[in-house]
């Protein structure tokens, strides 16, 4: 019998969550539900000088926002809590003495000013990368170069150390990642990483292995940016005893600018005018604040659309997925090797397309808010009108009322380079006409109606309708382009209509 999938989004406390953050936990989520398995989420901040406030609760409100919750969380808690590394921060020592114990980690005491000194003389010899590996480590000051009793005295002084992993020196890693295939490293390439801190905090490298074998992780889903850190993770695993229960890795592509050249940052998305985050953050040390996709009006379901597209595709031309047809077609097979770079204007067209895919009543809800901040008032009926008129012209539900409030609001202005090139003797006679049947027209006032009478009004004067019409449209709504005119005549009335026009004739003048 297959064991349970369980994966998990480990992200740390350091302020708003990237959108590439965000993108990985919903392939995890997509992953679990596809397979019946769990979703865990675990927050890593074993890093506490880069802690912020609020930070937490953010990526939990970001989550709930977009529908992709854990299964198992710190705020909702399973078999495997606690759920935060600091809480489990006592038992990592164990694990990094029993590396010690059986030979794959050392004690390591060096002060700040001897490890830069080290680096100093290897950038003199033009080392290209200096770190503390398999030869350096002979010429410094640890348990593997002290005397034994040495050691202990150190350790029974209090002295400051870290304890770092032993990388064997002539030795190849392999590891197979499920969108990349084999990859193969020699451990000459890899440094002696610290395992723990001097602050007696595990690092990630130490926290990550042992919390995914603990909480019985059996496939890790993470970013192309932890690849590099694989290799080693592989050695963890392998020096705890724990291969048989490895989980399976997968390194997702990067999230390319979106000229593709480079990850994408928040630097790119100010430059470019959009957010970068799922929803807006105030940073709580500097006060400063950055957008969020959530308030700039994008809807949850086609920001999951649009970041599941963000490197992996369903193998047809089918675009618009729900989150259930999502779970359905998703499989790690097709997720690309290769960065993508992000397309707002992808992100925008799926939300034209969710939006539209509302209902009228479901988008006026959206129209009364934004009415009702402006202190005006509408019944739910004309506000499902307007909406059915606007949707197809709007990105976003504030462009309902933007781009619609002339519905609501008479113009008080005119445009002029329309007016000076529309506005003449046949458009004011036509219009002259429309009036006086209106005033005469009896019942229901449809925008077939509407549409007939305009054309009654024109007919009777021999104008055609179609030389007139824009400047019909600048008199009523101030504007010369817009959504349907005859719908916008039936939600005005005949008697705000006859009202618009009239202030129209009385105001534009006859060149």
């Amino acid at each position: 019998m297959n064991k349970e999938v369980r994966v998990r989004f480990a992200p740390s406390p350091t302020g708003a969550l990237h959108i590439g953050g965000v993108r990985t936990a919903l392939y995890n989520y997509l992953y679990a539900r596809k397979t019946g398995g769990k979703f865990l989420l675990r927050i890593e901040d074993t890093d506490q000088n880069r802690f912020v406030p609020g930070a937490e609760d953010y990526i939990k409100d970001a989550l709930d926002w977009l529908g992709i919750s854990p299964d198992e969380s710190p705020w909702n808690p399973g078999n495997s809590a606690p759920y935060r590394q600091s809480e489990r921060k006592s038992m990592y020592m164990q694990y990094a003495l029993d590396l010690i114990e059986k030979g794959h980690a050392y004690y390591a005491f060096d002060t700040s000013e001897e490890l830069e000194a080290m680096r100093e003389r290897l950038t003199a010899a033009r080392v290209v990368s200096p770190q503390y590996n398999s030869i350096t480590r002979t010429q410094m000051k640890n348990s593997l170069t002290l005397p034994e009793d040495e050691v202990k005295a150190r350790l029974a002084s209090g002295e400051a150390y870290v304890i770092r992993v032993k990388i064997p020196r002539k030795e190849e890693v392999r590891l197979h990642d499920l969108i990349r295939g084999w990859v193969m490293v020699h451990s000459s390439t890899l440094d002696d990483k610290v395992l723990m801190k001097s602050d007696g905090m595990p690092t990630y490298h130490l926290a990550n292995i042992v919390d995914d074998h603990l909480m019985k992780i059996t496939h890790v889903i993470r970013g192309e940016e932890w690849l590099p850190s694989a290799p080693l993770h592989v050695l963890l695993y392998k020096y705890f005893g724990w291969e048989a229960t490895m989980p399976e890795f997968a390194h997702l592509p990067l999230l390319l600018k979106p000229d593709g050249n480079g990850k994408l940052s928040k630097r790119d998305a100010d430059k470019h005018g959009f957010p970068v985050f799922p929803m807006d953050w105030k940073d709580p040390s500097s006060g400063e604040t950055a957008m969020g996709f959530r308030e700039a009006g994008y809807l949850p379901e086609a920001m999951l659309n649009f970041l599941a597209f963000l490197g992996w595709n369903p193998g047809d031309h089918k675009e618009i997925f729900s989150l259930e047809e999502l779970v359905d077609a998703f499989s790690i097979e097709r997720i690309g090797k290769s960065g993508t770079k992000f397309d707002i204007n992808k992100a925008k067209w799926f939300n034209e397309q969710y939006l539209r895919a509302k209902s009228d009543e479901e988008l006026s809800a959206y129209l009364i808010a934004d009415i009702e901040k402006e202190g005006l008032s509408i019944d739910k009926e004309k506000a499902a009108k307007i909406a059915h008129v606007m949707k197809e012209r709007a990105t976003f539900p504030a462009d309902l009322w933007k781009e619609g409030k002339f519905m609501l609001i008479a113009p008080t202005s005119f445009d002029e380079e329309i007016a000076n090139k529309k506005w003449n003797a046949e458009v004011v006679t036509v219009l002259r006409t429309y009036i006086e049947k209106l005033a005469s027209h009896i019942g229901e006032f449809t925008p077939e109606i509407a549409k007939a009478v305009l054309e009654e009004s024109a007919e009777a004067n021999g104008i055609k309708l179609g030389k007139v019409m824009q400047a019909v449209r600048l008199a009523v709504t101030g504007v010369g382009a817009g959504p349907d005119l005859m719908a916008v005549f039936s939600i005005l009335g005949k008697e705000e209509l006859s009202k618009r026009i009239k202030f129209a004739l009385d105001t534009l003048q006859v060149v």
